[in-house]
């Protein structure tokens, strides 16, 4: 993360406030601008916690608070130390401590020995925006809190950002979920993010998730995510990235189409290319529709780059899918509330009657994709290849990015879909 400063302003400063929130401070609102409210915290953070109180968000700052960003701190464990103390010093509970630390003996705990020790608070934020670092963030919190989500790099973006998988279950049945195709549909993000989160804390708990017990889940299906297919727009879109040569190249292409607002609305990875119209599924019939549209270079939307799969963030998601026996897939996008389930005449064993079920479970709509925007897309590029159910998921409504004030709304009408997907595998 950048140094922050009062008067900074940006998605670092939305996350510099939800850590100090976290911590116990007031930072005010979390708005993204570094006023008085945010300035008065921090320097009173860095007090309590041996920090000069200069007031500035460096690395050192920053370090301390990364624990409040991925949800655990590490504590060497001091004599008379009990799971049931340390639950109530952290605000946590004995089954957090309990699932983060499966090898360590509650009855049996040794001075000096190490513990991670989960916060009581979700992980997950739903009240800032995402950049690739939040993500990541977010992810090894999870992996940690929860030892049995497992992780995997899939590959890297163009800028060399990890590409991450994550995936939770041991069933035979496997599914794969991903988000974050486009760039300025970012929200889709955290809905992934957070349905792991849930589903993790229902499984813990012997609890439920949309009224199906998690333990059931867990055992006949295996879930695997890509939470952000592109990291790089996501940070170009939320102002994270605004300098340096990727920045300038991406303004550049901008300017071939100045009808298109910039950043936000990219869609695209960084080097100007859709990778959703990147998949071998009649790409060359998307190439066509999207040049008679005007869209013949690298741009903000809608190229179609020189071949198939020539960026690394498709061909990452096409080898993984490739690598994997997935019997159905979910790809999240923004906006329309509408399922998506057909790609041309391939119409694969049970794919109408789950979206139909996905379409009743949501309030969204199910509809055949469009001719003008029906080729090279992921969920087209898995039906025609393994002949099983594949859908595209429009969430929200208006005018992309949508706006986090949506984000309870489009969670509650897809936490249906996300369960649906893997009851119906």
């Amino acid at each position: 993360m950048e140094i922050l400063r009062f008067g900074s302003r940006g998605a670092d400063v939305e996350l510099l406030q939800l850590a100090l929130t976290r911590a116990g401070r007031s930072p005010g609102a979390i708005d993204g601008v570094f006023g008085n409210l945010t300035h008065s915290a921090l320097i009173a953070y860095q007090r309590v916690n041996g920090l000069a109180p200069d007031g500035i968000a460096g690395p050192l700052a920053w370090g301390s608070l990364l624990k409040f960003i991925m949800g655990f701190t590490v504590r060497q464990i001091a004599r008379g130390d009990t799971f049931w103390a340390l639950a109530g010093a952290f605000g946590t509970t004995v089954r957090a401590i309990e699932t983060a630390n499966p090898d360590a003996d509650p009855y049996n705990l040794r001075p000096g020995q190490t513990l991670i020790i989960p916060y009581g608070f979700p992980l997950v934020p739903t009240n800032i925006r995402y950049t690739s670092h939040l993500s990541d963030y977010i992810m090894t919190g999870l992996i940690v809190r929860y030892p049995f989500i497992r992780s995997s790099i899939i590959g890297r973006s163009a800028m060399n950002k990890p590409l991450t998988a994550l995936s939770i279950g041991r069933g035979p049945a496997r599914v794969f979920y991903n988000a974050t195709h486009h760039a300025n549909e970012w929200i889709t993000t955290p809905v992934l993010l957070k349905y792991l989160e849930d589903y993790a804390l229902a499984l813990t708990s012997g609890g439920r998730i949309w009224e199906t017990p998690a333990a059931f889940l867990y055992n006949d299906t295996t879930l695997f995510a890509v939470p952000l297919v592109n990291p790089d727009g996501i940070d170009l879109v939320n102002g994270v990235l605004n300098r340096g040569p990727h920045f300038e190249a991406a303004l550049r292409f901008a300017r071939n189409y100045p009808y298109i607002p910039f950043p936000e609305g990219w869609k695209a990875n960084i080097r100007g290319v859709d990778l959703n119209l990147q998949y071998p599924a009649a790409w060359e019939d998307a190439r066509d529709i999207k040049y008679a549209q005007g869209f013949t270079r690298p741009g903000p939307r809608d190229f179609v780059g020189l071949s198939p799969l020539s960026e690394p963030e498709s061909r990452a998601v096409y080898d993984f899918t490739l690598s994997r026996d997935f019997r159905l897939i979910l790809a999240y996008h923004t906006q329309g509330k509408i399922i998506y389930w057909k790609f041309r005449d391939f119409n694969p064993p049970r794919s109408y009657e789950i979206a139909r079920k996905m379409g009743e479970a949501s309030g969204y709509t199910v509809e055949e994709t469009p001719l003008a925007s029906g080729a090279a897309g992921y969920k087209d590029w898995f039906i025609q290849d393994f002949n099983r159910p594949g859908y595209t998921i429009e969430c929200g409504a208006g005018i992309n990015p949508l706006p986090l004030s949506q984000f309870d709304e489009i969670y509650r009408d897809n936490l249906g879909i996300l369960t649906l997907g893997l009851l119906e595998s």
